[in-house]
């Protein structure tokens, strides 16, 4: 596929043009429970029970995404110990040693994007081993860039547990979906289908 064909939706205009449009913000909103343009501990914790995610882990990711993003969304400003994060200013929390996907202002770079799969994805195409992954995952590291590191890890062996295809693939397409967050929506269906089900 060419990259055009998989560009977020959310980052162009209906020219084709590229817009200023923060798609990290996207990726960030689904966990916006309530839509006040702000995210508290318990909507993280939410919205990871949401896409299918054990209680111990969306308690950590609760605490860890919060307590570490908070300040840095909410520049100039008293902390808060409810830890809100203001999605309006989620790019001034990117981490660094990361794949260059969201720029400085939470624009998606296609370039950026497809260089995942030129650079790792030696088995298939459009789709990362588990192996590739962690090559990636090496290879965005920044010298003594700890926090990025740890981010970086986590983030993507979070992904790659619960998207991976039977075979161990993370396929592109996933990957595009998680960058737009519309990745985040399609799972919280996709559990509330199988829980109507049982």
């Amino acid at each position: 596929m060419a990259s055009d064909s998989l560009e977020p939706r959310a980052d162009s205009t209906d020219s084709g043009e590229e817009s200023n449009e923060n798609v990290l913000a996207k990726h960030v909103a689904f966990f916006d429970r309530n839509n006040d343009g702000l995210v508290y501990p318990w909507e993280t914790f939410q919205g990871f029970r949401a896409i299918g995610c054990g209680i111990p882990l969306s308690t950590a990711a609760a605490v860890i995404i919060n307590v570490g993003l908070s300040q840095k969304t909410r520049p100039g400003k008293f902390p808060s110990l409810l830890f809100p994060i203001e999605i309006k200013n989620i790019a001034l929390a990117k981490h660094g040693s990361d794949s260059g996907v969201y720029d400085t202002e939470g624009r998606f770079v296609p370039s950026k994007f497809e260089e995942i799969f030129s650079k790792h994805a030696h088995t298939t195409p459009d789709a990362l081993t588990g192996d590739e992954l962690k090559q990636m995952i090496k290879s965005n590291r920044q010298p003594k860039d700890y926090a990025g590191w740890f981010a970086g890890y986590v983030e993507w062996t979070i992904l790659y547990d619960l998207c991976k295809d039977k075979n161990g693939l993370l396929h592109k397409d996933t990957i595009l979906a998680v960058y737009d967050g519309s990745l985040f929506y399609k799972m919280e269906k996709e559990k509330e289908s199988a829980q109507k089900k049982s």
